[in-house]
């Protein structure tokens, strides 16, 4: 049998990295496929760069990318050149053509997902997406395929290396926030500009693709709730430590009565988890099903191989079900189209969490009978307490003391009314650090 031809737009790190894995192992590759794949055209920006990798054909290199997705001969087109804006018309004209498409574009998925899913529904064509989340992890395979017979309850997932190797360095040597970012750029595992990483937006978009895919809704990434790690004190990755947690930046969708929680945040998550013990620039992710109980998937999630990886999977599943009847193949978010749910992903005041407080106060007699007023009458009680002298004094050269709660759960709502009210107090001395909780349990 003939190979099955791709096109491949872009050729930056995941691209050559998926045409060296393509090429070392051709032979494997057509051996599970059931046929050769080869890549016939490669769109790049500087095609001279493209043809100086070793292998590459100059023939086969264009800077012309809708020269590729309008090739008769191309069967697959491999979208690796992100964004959301030439990325989206691109993929959108090779589905109008008939082509398959695979993409590790999170954003253009997460932004436009929907749009995508049904122009390539409509022209019986397959959208695949593994490398899109967790890079070389095969979590959108897990949730569409894997864990089909079970009613998922959460994900919660540490799905942003960046991010998890800044808080491991603060954690482990005691450094502040930008130290820890320079250490990760020096590395290469933060961009130059971080903002995407460090703000949550990156792990958001990876969120918003599982949750789709975990409950059968449409992708929905501009009601996610995202809030990153560049305001995150070394102070409460310490304390954090002390009542026996690590905070890592979650990504978090969950089934509740009332809809779906779609949040990525710092989070405290008690130490003998298995999450908890993620560190450096690795990835995990933690499904909960009803039936299987919970899974986790665990590796790196970026890299050049590591996201080929999911890419040449990806072109190995489509390659394999090419000439299958449209109507049976998996849908693209596990359901089927028209049985898509509209249940209401639950703004972020509306989230049910435990909650640790830092609160930093007067060292004198009644400033906790106030604070533990207060939660009381807002309907909040507390699972642990903790008390540190601070080095600090104020105006007066009397002591200040650092008190850190930690909340049983209770509504988002309800914890900002209360802290509003402690803030007035004329003993707390300084703004209440807040952040979120998950037993995961």
């Amino acid at each position: 049998m003939e190979p099955i031809k791709v096109g491949l737009l872009g050729f930056g790190t995941v691209g050559s990295g998926t045409y060296t894995v393509l090429r070392r192992n051709q032979e494997e590759i057509k051996r599970r496929a059931g046929r050769g794949i080869e890549v016939a055209r490669i769109a790049v920006r500087t095609p001279a760069k493209a043809a100086a990798v070793p292998g590459v054909d100059p023939a086969i290199v264009t800077s012309d990318f809708n020269a590729v997705v309008d090739d008769p001969s191309i069967a697959i087109v491999a979208e690796m050149i992100g964004g959301t804006g030439v990325a989206r018309e691109l993929v959108l004209r090779a589905i109008a053509n008939g082509k398959h498409v695979v993409t590790a574009n999170k954003a253009l998925l997460a932004v436009h997902g929907t749009e995508i899913f049904e122009a390539a529904h409509a022209q019986g064509v397959m959208v695949a997406f593994e490398a899109a989340v967790a890079g070389g992890i095969p979590i959108i395979k897990a949730l569409r395929e894997g864990l089909t017979a079970n009613r998922i309850e959460y994900i919660a997932g540490i799905i942003n290396g960046t991010t998890n190797y800044i808080l491991s360095e603060m954690r482990e040597r005691g450094v502040d926030f930008a130290t820890a970012l320079k250490g990760a750029q020096a590395l290469g595992y933060a961009e130059a500009d971080p903002t995407f990483d460090i703000e949550g937006v990156d792990a958001a978009h990876k969120a918003t693709i599982m949750s789709a895919i975990a409950f059968g809704v449409p992708v929905q990434f501009d009601r996610a709730y995202v809030e990153g790690i560049s305001k995150l004190d070394a102070i409460d990755i310490r304390y954090a430590e002390e009542l026996g947690y690590r905070i890592k930046l979650l990504g978090i969708a969950r089934r509740t009565g009332r809809g779906i929680e779609l949040r990525v945040h710092p989070t405290l998550i008690p130490g003998k988890r298995l999450l908890a013990n993620v560190e450096g620039a690795m990835n995990a992710v933690v499904v909960q099903g009803d039936a299987v109980g919970a899974t986790l998937y665990y590796g790196k999630g970026a890299g050049a191989e590591p996201t080929a990886s999911a890419v040449v999977a990806d072109l190995v599943d489509v390659t394999r079900l090419h000439t299958a009847d449209p109507e049976h193949r998996v849908p693209h978010l596990a359901f089927q189209p028209d049985s898509l749910s509209n249940t209401p992903i639950l703004p972020i005041d509306e989230v049910t969490s435990g909650y640790y407080l830092r609160l930093r106060v007067a060292d004198q007699t009644g400033v906790m009978a106030d604070v533990t007023r207060i939660l009381a009458e807002g309907g909040i009680s507390i699972d642990a307490l903790l008390q540190k002298e601070s080095e600090e004094v104020d105006a007066h050269g009397k002591a200040e003391t650092d008190v850190i709660l930690i909340t049983h759960e209770t509504q988002e709502k309800n914890i900002n009314a209360a802290i509003a009210r402690i803030e007035k107090l004329a003993t707390v001395v300084s703004s209440v650090t807040k952040l979120r909780m998950e037993a995961l349990s």
